[in-house]
C-alpha cells in the first residue's frame, strides 16, 4: 500500500505543478499542467478504469450479445470454416497407408482444435486485446505501453507530455520486474520485438493472398464430381475470374453485403456439422475411438517421418484462428467465446469426424474427400454455399489485410497508401486502393501458377504457422509482464501449446521448395519494405529532433518587423511535438510574410487503439501571447478515423475553448496593499469585489475578443503549410546506408502517395515547403 501510495502522490504532484487554481466549474475535471496543457486522462489505456472500452466486459444484455454472436459468425469464421475443404486432401496426399492412420490424423485434429483455436485463442488470447483490438500490432501497442521497449517516434523523449499515458505503478513481482528491465535495458531485445512484429503482420497479409487461392479453387473444385467437361485448366481459370471479381467489389465495402455474411455462414456450419453427423452414423461410428490419444503415438510409431510431415497438412484446420483474434474490435470477447463454443467448434468437428468416418470405407477419394462425402441430394446446393462461403473466408482476409496494414501506417511501419473508409458505422471497414491491386494480381498469378490447391496449402501452412508461434510469443511476454502470471502456468502454456505450435512449424518448413517458399518470400519483401520505411522514417524525425528552432528563434522570426501578417490560418505541419521544424525557417527566408493565426500541427499516431474525441486536440499558446501562435498535437490510435472534412472545423473549435480555458486560468489575484495586516475592513472588502469584477468583465472582454478574432481568421480562410522533406545520406556513410536511404527509401518514396493526399488536404489551399535533409 505505501508503494502504490507513493506511486498516486509522484503522479498527483507532477500534474499539478504549475498549475493555477482552478474556477469554480472546473472542480472535479482532470488537468495536466506541463509544457503541453492539456486534459490528462488518457487512464482508459492505464487500465485505471477498468471496463472502460474494453470488449471483453462491455455492459451489454444477453439478446445484443448474442446478436453480436450470431454476426461475428460472418466476419470471423469463414476462413476457419472453410479448411475442411482442403485439410485431408493436404494430410493424405499419398492416399491412407493403413486403416489406423484415419484415426491418428482425427485424433492429431481434435486436440490441435483444442489446443489452438479453443483454449490459446478464444480463452487466453482474446483477454490478451489491446483495448477491444486485436492482432500482432494490438499485442505489441500492449506490451510498449507497459515498458519502454517502443522504438517508434511517438515515443521519443520529447513526446513524453504527449504519449506518457501508462501510468504503471511499480511491480511487486520479481519475476515481471526482472523480464521488463531485460527487455528495457537491452537495444537488441527492442529491435527484435519489432521486427517479429513486423514478420507477423507480413504473414497476415501473405494470407490474405493465399486464403483466397487456396478456399476457392477448393470450392470451385468440386465441380469436377458433377461433370467431366470442367478440366483442371477450366476449373483454374474459373477461379481466376471469381477472384478478380470478389477484388473489383472491393472498393464498395462490406457493408452493403455483410448482412449476408451471417445467415449463409450459419447455413454453411449446418450443412457441413449435419452431413458430418450423417457420414459419422452411415459409414463407421467407430472413428470416435479417436479421442483417445495413443492412437496419435501409435501414428507416428508406425509413419515416423511420414507422420511428421502430414503434419504440414493436419495444421490447415486452424486456418483462420488468427482472424478470429484480429477481428475481436468488431464484437466483444464473450460473443466470439459464444459462438466459436456453441457454433463453429461444434459444426467443424462434426465434419472433420464424419469425413474420417467415409474415408474410413473409400481409401481412395482422399483427394476429393469433401464432396465425395456429400449425400447426393445435397450436391448442388453445398456446391453453391461452399463457394459462398469460400468468397467470404476470402473477403475476411482480405479486409483483415487492410486492417493490419493501416495499423502499421499508423505507426510509422509502412510506406503512405490511401486508406478509404467504406462505412459510417463499422471503424474497421476500410479499403486501400493500391494494395487491393496488388494483392489481386498476386492471387491471380498464385492460382494460375500452382494450379494445385495441396501446392498452395504447403504454402498456406508455413503463413499460418509462423503467426501462431510470434503471437504465442508475444503472449508469454504479455502472460509474464502485465498478466504477472504464475511462472508454473506460463512453463505448462510453452510446453504444450508453444511446443505443438513449433513442431508444427518444424513440419511445414519442410516443404519449403514444394511452394512453402511462397509466404517467407512474400514476407520477406514486406519486411524489407517495412524496415526501409521505419528506419528512415525515425532518422527523419531524430533529425528535426537535433536541427529544431528554439523558441527564441521562433520569437524573432514572428517579431520581426519586416514580416507582412497575412489574414486568415496557418497550419504547418510538423511531426515536432516540441520545437519548431527546421524547415519553418526555410519558409520564412522564401515567403517573407505569415497569416494572423499561425498553428504548428503535430499529428501523432501513438501504438493504441483509440485516444477519446474530447483528448484528440491539445493546445499549447506560444509567447508571447499577441503573437497568435499555437501548437496543436492531433492524436490518433491506430483504429481512430481521419476525417478531414470535419477536421477544420473541429480544430478551431477547440482552439477556441482552449482559448477560453487559458484566460479564465490567467486570473492574477489583486494586491490588497491598503488592507492592514491582522483583518479586512469593509472598505477593503468592497474595494475587493469592485477589482474582482473589473478583473472578471476584462478577462470576458479579452475572451471575447480572442474568440472573435479565431473565428473571423477562419472565415477569412485556412490555408496548409506541408513540408516536403527529400532525404539523401550525409557525406561520410557507410555504403549500406547510402544505398538504404538514397536508393531503396528514396525509391519507394517516389511510388507512394503524396503525404497530402494521405491527410486529404484541399489543394487550392496547400502550400508545398520543400527541403533536403542529410541523414
Amino acid at each position: 500500500m505505501e508503494m502504490v501510495e507513493r506511486a498516486d502522490d509522484e503522479i498527483k504532484e507532477e500534474t499539478q505543478t504549475h498549475s493555477p487554481p482552478p474556477s469554480k466549474d472546473q472542480k472535479g475535471k482532470k488537468f495536466s499542467w506541463g509544457k503541453l496543457r492539456r486534459f490528462d486522462s488518457l487512464d482508459i489505456e492505464a487500465n485505471a478504469i477498468s471496463n472502460h472500452h474494453n470488449n471483453g466486459s462491455k455492459a451489454l444484455g444477453w439478446m445484443a450479445i448474442l446478436k453480436l454472436a450470431f454476426q461475428s459468425i460472418g466476419i470471423v469464421y469463414g476462413d476457419i470454416g472453410t479448411s475442411p475443404l482442403y485439410v485431408y486432401s493436404s494430410t493424405f496426399v499419398h492416399g491412407v497407408k493403413h486403416e489406423d492412420d484415419i484415426l491418428g490424423v482425427l485424433s492429431i485434429t481434435y486436440y490441435t482444435l483444442i489446443l489452438i483455436p479453443l483454449i490459446k485463442y478464444v480463452f487466453i488470447a482474446l483477454r490478451a486485446n489491446d483495448n477491444g483490438e486485436g492482432g500482432t500490432f494490438a499485442l505489441y501497442s500492449k506490451i510498449c505501453r507497459y515498458a519502454k521497449v517502443g522504438l517508434l517516434p511517438s515515443q521519443q523523449a520529447e513526446d513524453r507530455d504527449v504519449s506518457n499515458y501508462k501510468l504503471e505503478l511499480p511491480s511487486r513481482q520479481r519475476l515481471a520486474s526482472k523480464v521488463k528491465s531485460a527487455i528495457e535495458n537491452s537495444p537488441s531485445a527492442k529491435y527484435f520485438l519489432l521486427l517479429i512484429t513486423m514478420l507477423g503482420t507480413s504473414m497476415v497479409i501473405g494470407d490474405g493472398v493465399i486464403t483466397p487461392c487456396i478456399s476457392v479453387l477448393s470450392a470451385v473444385g468440386g465441380i469436377k464430381e458433377a461433370t467431366s467437361a470442367m478440366t483442371e485448366e477450366r476449373i483454374v481459370w474459373v477461379s481466376a475470374a471469381i477472384l478478380v471479381g470478389l477484388f473489383m467489389v472491393q472498393r464498395f465495402g462490406t457493408e452493403k453485403v455483410g448482412y449476408s455474411f451471417a445467415p449463409i455462414l450459419t447455413i454453411w456450419f449446418l450443412f457441413i456439422g449435419s452431413i458430418g453427423l450423417f457420414n459419422f452414423f452411415k459409414h463407421d461410428p467407430s472413428v470416435i475411438k479417436a479421442l483417445y490419444p495413443k492412437y496419435i503415438i501409435d501414428y507416428f510409431k508406425r509413419n515416423k517421418k511420414d507422420a511428421w510431415i502430414s503434419l504440414g497438412g493436419i495444421i490447415l484446420c486452424t486456418t483462420g484462428a488468427e482472424a478470429l483474434f484480429a477481428d475481436v474490435g468488431h464484437f466483444t470477447v464473450l460473443s466470439i467465446q459464444i459462438s466459436t463454443c456453441f457454433v463453429v467448434f461444434p459444426s467443424i468437428v462434426l465434419a472433420y469426424t464424419g469425413q474420417a468416418a467415409y474415408l474410413s470405407k473409400h481409401h481412395l477419394d482422399t483427394a476429393d474427400v469433401f464432396y465425395r462425402s456429400i449425400p447426393g441430394p445435397l450436391y448442388w446446393p453445398m456446391f453453391i454455399v461452399a463457394v459462398l462461403a469460400a468468397i467470404i473466408a476470402s473477403q475476411a482476409m482480405i479486409s483483415a489485410s487492410f486492417s493490419i496494414i493501416q495499423q502499421s501506417l499508423s505507426l510509422g511501419c509502412f510506406p503512405r497508401v490511401k486508406i478509404v473508409h467504406t462505412s459510417s458505422k463499422y471503424e474497421g471497414q476500410v479499403y486501400i486502393p493500391e494494395i487491393n491491386y496488388l494483392l489481386m494480381l498476386a492471387c491471380v498469378a498464385l492460382t494460375l501458377g500452382f494450379k494445385d490447391p495441396v501446392k498452395i496449402g504447403n504454402a498456406y501452412g508455413i503463413a499460418v504457422v509462423f503467426v501462431m508461434s510470434i503471437t504465442s510469443a508475444l503472449l508469454v511476454l504479455v502472460m509474464l509482464m502485465i498478466w504477472k502470471t504464475n511462472i508454473l502456468i506460463v512453463i505448462l502454456y510453452v510446453f504444450t501449446i508453444y511446443l505443438v505450435e513449433l513442431l508444427y512449424l518444424t513440419s511445414v518448413l519442410y516443404k519449403f521448395t514444394e511452394g512453402g517458399y511462397l509466404p517467407l518470400a512474400l514476407s520477406a519483401f514486406l519486411m524489407i519494405v517495412m524496415s526501409v520505411w521505419n528506419y528512415v522514417y525515425r532518422k527523419k524525425y531524430t533529425y528535426e529532433l537535433e536541427n529544431k528552432l528554439s523558441p527564441e528563434n521562433l520569437r524573432e522570426i514572428v517579431a520581426n518587423v519586416d514580416f507582412h501578417r497575412l489574414p486568415g490560418i496557418a497550419l504547418f505541419y510538423s511531426d515536432l511535438v516540441q520545437g519548431v521544424p527546421p524547415i519553418f525557417k526555410h519558409y520564412v527566408h522564401s515567403v517573407p510574410s505569415l497569416h494572423s493565426v499561425l498553428i504548428f500541427v503535430s499529428i501523432k499516431s501513438l501504438p493504441i487503439s483509440k485516444v477519446l474525441p474530447e483528448e484528440r486536440f491539445l493546445f499549447r499558446l506560444i509567447n508571447p501571447r499577441e503573437l497568435g501562435v499555437f501548437r496543436c498535437v492531433v492524436r490518433y490510435g491506430y483504429t481512430d478515423l481521419h476525417e478531414h472534412e470535419s477536421f477544420e472545423r473541429t480544430l478551431v473549435d477547440r482552439l477556441k475553448e482552449f482559448i477560453r480555458e487559458e484566460l479564465q486560468l490567467s486570473h492574477v489575484k489583486p494586491n490588497n496593499k491598503d488592507v492592514p495586516d491582522g483583518g479586512e475592513s469593509d472598505d477593503g472588502m468592497a474595494i475587493d469585489e469592485e477589482v474582482n469584477k473589473e478583473q472578471e468583465n476584462k478577462r470576458k472582454e479579452a475572451i471575447k475578443e480572442k474568440v472573435e478574432l479565431i473565428e473571423r481568421e477562419y472565415s477569412a480562410g485556412i490555408v496548409h503549410l506541408l513540408g516536403e522533406t527529400e532525404v539523401v545520406a550525409s557525406k561520410g556513410s557507410n555504403f549500406g546506408r547510402r544505398i538504404l536511404i538514397d536508393n531503396a527509401y528514396n525509391l519507394l518514396r517516389r511510388n507512394i502517395r503524396e503525404r497530402d493526399e494521405v491527410l486529404n488536404i484541399p489543394h487550392e489551399r496547400l502550400l508545398k515547403v520543400g527541403m533536403t535533409y542529410e541523414l
